[in-house]
């Protein structure tokens, strides 16, 4: 499938459903309703509200493009409410507890949330008789990392050190199980799990997170703090794992059992970098900047390798990425330096997923 296909491919399958978002107020979650938005579909959320007043949600006006209902996944009888009132075609859920160094603060919250929350997602879908397609986002860190050079595939093992690699792992065996007992055998539905790299983009601002770290420290002219320069991650733009899940909603609606299962979206190798690399790009881009290496005295376990194999979405669903590691960051930092100077973050994200599709 070339790139016009595949845009002309969501235009068609989007325009009219109606789709819901778990984790719309997040920041992969808001880049995806907006998407969803401009392709047509009849977007709702379901999530707790947005933690920032900077949040991409927030500065896009998405409560007014979109229906959104706040509510949190732990609350099963919340979410089955919503699931009636919206009577979706699609799902996608993304509501989570995203941040690795946090789960190690507050382990119970990381496992009800990604775990138990999932549950109850996975119960509504289960009951939801308008419910066609199910893409359930968890993590490239729900493999078991062995610290390879190659990158993981799709049928590898499952495993996690800390509380949220677990958690994204033990949610992946729970979609297994529903996915064997009650997915497989209901007629014309499809259900898969989707697992990304490290997604970059404007409108990021949680802790402990590269990019809007380092994007506070240059804004404020301060130096950019490093606690493990030489780890590497698979870096993409938020877009590229979004252009993976919708094409999968899309495919699971026209051959549910087909399309149905695990699916990795990464970046190709050369975009596979180090903190410090990238970092030297942001730096590079912004136009000043220096960094600081601070590592810390007994700091929480953080895998130093990792990245993925993609070859099942290239072949069987012709996916590829578009954007390499130098646009990704350049469309990020372009972003941010555009609030910054007072632009419109609703035409700055518009256009961005225009270009990438036109890409």
């Amino acid at each position: 499938m070339d790139q016009m296909v595949s845009g002309s491919l969501l235009n068609e399958t989007f325009r009219g459903r109606r789709v819901l978002v778990t984790g719309d107020t997040g920041f992969k979650g808001s880049w995806l309703c907006l998407w969803l938005h401009q392709l047509g579909a009849q977007v709702f959320g379901f999530a707790l509200p947005p933690e920032r007043e900077k949040d991409h949600y927030t500065l896009l006006g998405l409560e007014s493009l979109i229906e959104h209902v706040t509510g949190d996944i732990r609350d099963c009888t919340a979410v089955h409410k919503a699931f009636d009132g919206f009577q979706p075609e699609v799902l996608f859920h993304l509501a989570a507890q995203p941040l690795v160094r946090y789960s190690y603060q507050e382990p119970k919250l990381t496992f009800d949330t990604n775990v138990a929350g999932s549950v109850n997602v996975l119960e509504a879908a289960r009951h939801c008789d308008s419910l066609k397609a199910v893409v359930y986002v968890t993590s490239d860190k729900c493999y078991r990392n062995k610290e390879w050079i190659w990158g993981y595939r799709e049928d590898d093992a499952l495993g996690g050190h800390d509380p949220y690699s677990a958690s994204k792992a033990a949610a992946e065996l729970v979609f297994s199980a529903y996915q064997d007992s009650y997915f497989n055998a209901r007629p014309n539905f499809g259900a898969a799990t989707v697992r990304a790299g490290n997604v970059i983009g404007g409108g990021d601002w949680a802790a402990d997170r590269l990019v809007p770290d380092a994007i506070r420290a240059l804004e404020a002219g301060k130096p950019i703090h490093l606690r493990n320069p030489h780890s590497t991650r698979p870096w993409q733009h938020v877009l590229e794992p979004l252009s993976g899940y919708l094409l999968t909603a899309a495919r699971l609606l026209t051959e549910p059992k087909r399309f149905a299962g695990p699916w990795n979206f990464g970046p190709d190798a050369q975009s596979i970098r180090t903190v410090g690399d990238l970092v030297q790009m942001i730096i590079a881009e912004w136009g000043s900047g220096k960094v600081e290496i601070s590592p810390e005295a007994d700091a929480p376990h953080e895998a130093r390798l990792l990245h993925l194999n993609c070859d099942k979405a290239h072949q069987l669903m012709q996916w590829r990425p578009k954007w390499d590691a130098k646009r990704a960051v350049a469309e990020t930092v372009g972003w941010y330096r555009g609030v910054f100077e007072g632009q419109s973050a609703l035409e700055i994200s518009r256009r961005q997923i225009l270009e990438y599709m036109e890409t």
